[in-house]
């Protein structure tokens, strides 16, 4: 990559990365993504699953090929000492200010996919390539149907005439220069939970029998979901129940009549993961029906595993050679964190990489960490990878074949 053109690029990652956005509120965001499109005439639409953008470089008859980045942030406090570090906050419940972050690098696939489209302005193809800009990969929010950006934009039809698909994701403590990959189901199904408890509130001494204890029924219901996993699910399929947030009782001689429970579920394999959410919601009616209490569940999101395509991989590997080299596109384990590129993967065939992006501290951070630093010199593979990478598939889609 031009030194030119990496500064110009460090200076779009560094003024995404001090402005983040929640997901479904980054208009500030898709207005500079919009400036630089229009700086390098590429026409686009705006407004796609919300906020979204999706531009398109097509010359001559030919397949098409999708490249995307998300854009959200997160309401982290960011904890660093870079110079560009986010202040930002956004007004919460009751005004309550929330400090926002770009700590799972959206900043930088942003920054590389408007790379990518640079690098393939002026380079000579037969098709068409999209550059999908998405929102809110990072949950559903304040969407009232509770679905992501990447389930949106599929359901827009953005992705009805396309071949296959690329998505990357930075790895902070990756080294820069390396790639990874996992082939089939590569992240996990994901939902997060929530779940009211409703009991009877009563007198915790002296009548205690005239009420329904919320915190006996919600102890009994935690701990009857924790065995799913160890009782009803094989042991060689990855899957965990996570109860990560319960508040309820009013006074320590009051029996308390509500509860409420978050959490997350993971599972590599989809069945696995409907398997899970069938006990549970079968617990659920039981611990109503033995404690006369009401309980109720709410998911909040729900995202299928993502699948890694073997062949679009093996197509992939003349762009992985030229940019990365053999020795540095790395083989590893499936892992449980999910990413709604997934609903992509379930429409099309597509591959999802990890890119090194380990900075040069001795002590370094994972994603969603408030201390987290991602090595900028990381930028080039990037946007190389998409742009290599979409050139390649073309011409394995492309009319000889």
């Amino acid at each position: 990559m031009k030194k030119e053109l990496y500064t110009k690029l460090v200076e779009i990652r560094r003024q995404i990365h001090s402005n983040p956005e929640i997901g479904y509120h980054e208009a500030e965001t898709a207005a500079l993504i919009a400036k630089e499109l229009d700086r390098l005439k590429i026409p686009y639409v705006k407004n796609i699953a919300k906020t979204g953008i999706v531009a398109t470089l097509k010359k001559g008859e030919g397949p098409c090929i999708a490249l995307r980045a998300d854009m959200d942030a997160l309401p982290i406090k960011e904890e660093n000492a870079l110079d560009f570090r986010s202040t930002k906050t956004m007004k919460g419940d009751h005004g309550k200010p929330i400090p926002l972050m770009h700590a799972c690098g959206h900043d930088l696939h942003t920054t590389m996919l408007l790379g990518a489209a640079e690098l393939l302005k002026d380079v000579p193809y037969k098709g068409t390539i999209k550059f999908i800009f998405q929102p809110s990969e990072e949950g559903v929010y304040d969407d009232p149907e509770k679905k992501s950006g990447g389930q949106r934009m599929v359901e827009t039809g953005m992705l009805d005439d396309v071949k296959a698909a690329l998505g990357l994701h930075v790895h902070p403590l990756l080294p820069v220069g390396k790639l990874a990959f996992k082939l089939g189901q590569a992240l996990a199904c994901a939902n997060f939970f929530k779940i009211e408890i409703t009991g009877k509130m009563a007198h915790a001494a002296v009548a205690p029998h005239l009420g329904i204890d919320a915190i006996l029924v919600a102890s009994n219901l935690i701990q009857s979901v924790s065995a799913i996993v160890s009782k009803y699910i094989p042991p060689h399929e990855p899957a965990v129940i996570s109860f990560t947030k319960i508040n309820g009782g009013i006074a320590p001689n009051v029996i308390a009549d509500k509860v409420h429970i978050e959490g997350t579920i993971r599972a590599l394999d989809l069945d696995t993961f409907n398997t899970v959410i069938a006990r549970m919601e079968k617990i659920i009616k039981g611990t109503m029906m033995n404690f006369d209490a009401d309980i109720k569940i709410e998911y909040n999101l729900n995202y299928p595993s993502l699948l890694n395509d073997k062949n679009v991989h093996s197509d992939m590997n003349a762009a992985l050679n030229t940019v990365f080299g053999r020795d540095n596109v790395l083989p590893i384990e499936a892992i449980l964190g999910s990413e709604d590129f997934a609903f992509y993967s379930r429409k099309v065939p597509s591959m999802f990489y990890f890119l090194g992006a380990k900075d040069v501290a001795e002590t370094c951070y994972f994603l969603h960490d408030s201390k987290v630093v991602f090595n900028e010199e990381c930028i080039p593979y990037g946007s190389e990878l998409l742009s290599e990478g979409a050139q390649t598939l073309l011409s394995k889609y492309g009319p000889r074949n």
